[in-house]
């Protein structure tokens, strides 16, 4: 079921991060209790054991690195605990028994149908909006010199940069103006961003025609290439404002426009909200850090 999910339809949805677990986990608990009822704990414990199995599964045969688990298994482990409660007290009917093969085969064919009218309905992801912002001592016009093209970045102390979350490295800008073009090189690649605003020295703003792979995942092999490190988390554009502070620096707010296609969407912009705030904020402080120790 996940490989017609991902492979086949390309879907990262309610299919895959909730229907499945939570039928996982049903499945499991119906089995498990099929000879004799089983008790409650029993019942979730087998549960959510098979969706970490699943989880493992996905790991060693190079479907999945550990990362995008660990991000997933918030949503599946309560899910999976949610069927299994459900299948505790579906297996203590003594009709299970006669009616077991027809029950599981509808919980057979409930994940994949889901899947297929996700796939079929493709849903328009929405923009998310995140702001970030640093307060710098120094004028607007020494900040914008290092908002326009900076220096590389000293490696990343931050966890999920550590754990392969793509990190920006540098920014370099071809020509000046509108329509200059500027790459954000970041671990995984270069974001490629044409100037659309170049009011200096109070905003900058752009749009993104390239978008790099969002993350390297931890895996024991080599390399994978899992489907969702490509287009399901994309940028739209970017933009720095300068604001002149009354102690006469500058406040500096860093903006991103994006949209992800994981569902359901509320808690994958949990994750999204928090990566992009953290690369706001490697950037922001190194500006803020170049800009002051130049000063002094």
């Amino acid at each position: 079921m996940v490989l017609i999910g991902v492979q086949l339809l390309t879907n990262y949805g309610w299919g895959l991060f909730v229907a499945l677990p939570f039928t996982m986990g049903f499945t499991a608990a119906l089995i498990y209790g099929l000879r004799q009822p089983r008790s409650l704990g029993g019942c979730v414990g087998v549960a959510c054991l098979s969706t970490a199995l699943l989880g493992l599964a996905l790991l060693a045969l190079a479907v999945e690195g550990i990362f995008c688990l660990v991000m997933a298994m918030p949503i599946a482990l309560p899910l999976a605990a949610i069927g299994g409660t459900f299948g505790y007290l579906v297996q203590r009917r003594r009709w299970l028994q006669q009616g077991t093969p027809a029950f599981l085969s509808v919980l057979l064919i409930f994940v994949p149908g889901i899947q297929w009218m996700e796939h079929v309905a493709a849903p328009v992801p929405s923009v998310y909006i995140v702001r970030s912002a640093i307060d710098i001592k120094a004028p607007p016009e020494k900040v914008w010199k290092q908002v326009v093209a900076f220096a590389e970045i000293p490696p990343p102390r931050e966890w999920m940069f550590r754990a392969g979350i793509a990190y920006p490295i540098r920014a370099e800008i071809l020509g000046s103006g509108p329509g200059a073009e500027r790459h954000c090189v970041f671990s995984t690649g270069a974001f490629v961003e044409p100037i659309e605003v170049w009011d200096e020295p109070r905003k900058l703003k752009f749009s993104v025609t390239s978008n790099p792979a969002p993350m390297e995942e931890w895996t024991p092999y080599s390399h994978i290439e899992p489907p969702h490190l490509h287009g399901f988390l994309v940028s739209n554009g970017g933009q720095f404002l300068l604001t002149t502070l009354p102690n006469g620096g500058t406040r500096l707010e860093g903006t991103t426009w994006y949209r992800h296609t994981l569902w359901p969407a509320a808690y994958w912009r949990l994750w999204s909200d928090a990566i992009v705030h953290q690369i706001h904020l490697r950037v922001l402080r190194h500006i803020r850090d170049e800009v002051e120790n130049g000063a002094q």
